[in-house]
């Protein structure tokens, strides 16, 4: 019999420690999804050269009912710089977010940059990518050794 009493101990014990986590785990929103219509949401730069920095302009129209104000723009890595629409964006207007990778490396690579907006008075987020193949500098030592 005591037995049973222990074990209904250790059920409530674990029902009791369950309850708090939901509590604040529920009341916690994330950051809605941005609505504004972007142009492209990922571009393939095809082959590029290393350490020659290359600029996609990732646009977008504003589709909602209010102005919309591009508060961060967060590349994924060091060897990504952005540069965006600083001035809020009207209904119908357009926007821009520039994203310039420059390849330390060669090789296949993706990156992103998420952006955040004010939309209809909430913060939204929206992340957009590139990819592409980085091709090592060609040399002339071929050359070199056979003349």
């Amino acid at each position: 019999a005591s037995f049973a009493q222990v074990k209904e101990v250790k059920t409530e014990t674990a029902k009791a420690v369950q309850a708090p986590v939901q509590a604040t785990v529920t009341p916690a929103p994330a950051p809605k999804l941005s609505v504004i219509k972007w142009d492209k949401e990922i571009h393939d730069f095809g082959d590029i050269e290393k350490g020659k920095p290359v600029t996609y302009e990732f646009s977008f129209t504003n589709t909602t009912n209010e102005t919309v104000l591009i508060t961060t723009v967060k590349p994924a890595c060091g060897c990504t710089a952005a540069n965006y629409t600083k001035t809020p964006i009207k209904p119908g207007e357009k926007g821009m977010v520039a994203a310039t990778f420059n390849a330390a490396s060669g090789g296949m690579f993706q990156k992103s940059v998420t952006i955040t907006t004010t939309e209809n008075g909430v913060e939204a987020v929206k992340t957009l990518s590139f990819k592409g193949k980085v091709l090592e500098p060609a040399t002339d030592k071929k050359e070199e050794i056979k003349s």
